[in-house]
């Protein structure tokens, strides 16, 4: 199959960020009606801050794309975005889609599919035992992106969600350490009561620190066998995702960018460092583009 070069720059950059684990958005654009600047194919990618590589049409369009893409990383649900003109009466209805109206169109219309590409849950294993082996067989077999550590626990730039150290003894205190340095809030330890209770006295942990450790790690289902004992550990890593809304590290959890009301147009604006600004009497005015910009400057009779 032959790819356009801009194609295969968002192929290639998908891949790229896919590789990072950074989480971000695909947009492409499904259908396009004329008159508009983009074809179906066209597509590009939008990050955690807001910004967008590639081309999905002009600045009113690429800014009902960013905004809708956030809420997309939000969710973590696909969406079909239809971006009509004013007199978009013409065009049907789609049932489940999310349709805004975009003024400043042309009089074409487009339809966009938003697919959030979040990274796995992240779970790292420490040691090199049967527990151990368990854990990251079954923990893929979950979705979980299950990083195996034989001899020690190496935080990388992104630390991961939850870290379970099944090392019997070894790398103990300077795993549990490392990872609540790093910020990761669920440290599982396999051990037994006691000599869990001697590894944490050990360490002298604050007490938001020993919330953050679990031991001995697993809920109570009467298990003997390595697996049992996987199985057990990961449950109690399920409660902690599902039902205690465990989440990464705060420093890769990235604060979604404010929105406000353009009051020209009246569409919702992501409000960025080169969103066009206006701030008269105190108030800050942000606008979808420099034409509401000037338009609105001209009403309130200032530059």
């Amino acid at each position: 199959m032959t790819m356009n070069p801009a194609s295969h720059r968002i192929a290639a950059r998908v891949s790229e960020l896919v590789q990072q684990r950074r989480p971000f958005v695909q947009a492409t654009v499904v259908r396009a009606q004329c008159p508009t600047s983009v074809r179906p194919g066209d597509a590009a990618v939008v990050l955690v801050d807001g910004s967008i590589e590639g081309f999905i049409g002009g600045q009113c369009a690429e800014g009902s794309v960013r905004t809708a893409a956030l809420g997309v990383l939000e969710s973590g649900e696909s969406l079909l975005l239809r971006i009509l003109p004013e007199d978009g009466d013409e065009f049907p209805p789609t049932p489940g889609a999310l349709t805004t109206v975009n003024p400043c169109l042309s009089g074409g219309a487009l339809e966009v599919y938003l697919e959030p590409m979040i990274p796995a849950f992240s779970l790292s294993v420490v040691g090199q035992t049967p527990i151990a082996d368990a854990l990251v067989h079954m923990g893929g077999s979950l979705g979980y992106a299950v990083e195996a550590h034989t001899d020690g626990l190496t935080i990388s730039e992104q630390p991961p969600a939850a870290v379970i150290v099944a090392s019997h003894g070894r790398h103990e205190n300077e795993t549990i350490r490392a990872a609540l340095d790093a910020g990761v809030g669920f440290i599982g330890l396999v051990a037994s009561r006691k000599r869990g209770a001697a590894v944490l006295d050990e360490l002298d942990l604050n007490e938001d620190e020993r919330r953050a450790v679990h031991s001995p790690v697993g809920i109570w289902i009467g298990a003997r066998t390595a697996e049992e004992i996987a199985l057990s550990i990961l449950a109690e890593v399920v409660k902690a995702v599902r039902l205690e809304g465990l989440e990464p590290p705060k420093e890769v959890v990235a604060t979604r960018p404010e929105t406000a009301i353009d009051p020209v147009c009246q569409m919702s604006v992501t409000v960025r460092a080169d969103t066009p600004h206006l701030l008269h009497g105190g108030v800050d005015y942000w606008f979808c583009n420099p034409g509401c910009r000037t338009r609105y400057a001209e009403e309130l009779g200032v530059a």
